[in-house]
């Protein structure tokens, strides 16, 4: 991204969660946050990531509600910031916090000696020196690869 691009994105997202805050009167919008916004580099189209608290049926309402506030939301942008184009804005639930909070609860999991729930399936990994050489036996490291740059 270009520094223009990286302030607008910021300004955009500034002006997105003042008006989502004070604006936007929808009762379908739960608690969300705007957590970033990526521009295209054209500036026809943004992406606006929302973080929403709460079970998947109320996150699902909120993004539809957000989704449909977007029109208005862009014309607000129109009158408030002084760009030559504003971008079409398009909504994508961000869930950044629920991975976080999944991979903390893994890791607890896996110190008080509990198998993770929801966790990946480890199985047992082969012995290093399986199928090489002799058991008990290490085996011989690899030669060393030259790389080179373009023909020999």
């Amino acid at each position: 991204m270009t520094a223009r691009t990286d302030r607008i994105d910021a300004l955009l997202r500034a002006e997105i969660s003042e008006l989502l805050a004070r604006e936007v009167h929808d009762p379908g919008v739960g608690f969300a946050t705007v957590t970033r916004v990526e521009t295209t580099p054209d500036l026809r189209h943004a992406r606006v990531w929302i973080g929403v608290i709460g079970d998947a049926a109320a996150r699902g309402e909120t993004l539809r509600a957000l989704e449909r506030a977007m029109p208005f939301v862009r014309r607000q942008l129109g009158l408030r910031l002084r760009l030559k184009r504003i971008p079409e804005l398009h909504v994508r639930p961000d869930e950044t916090a629920e991975h976080g909070t999944r991979v903390l609860r893994i890791l607890h999991e896996l110190e008080e000696g509990r198998v993770p729930e929801d966790g990946p399936q480890v199985t047992a990994l082969p012995e290093p020196s399986a199928g090489r050489g002799a058991p008990g036996e290490a085996a011989a490291p690899e030669p060393r690869r030259r790389w080179s740059r373009g023909r020999r």
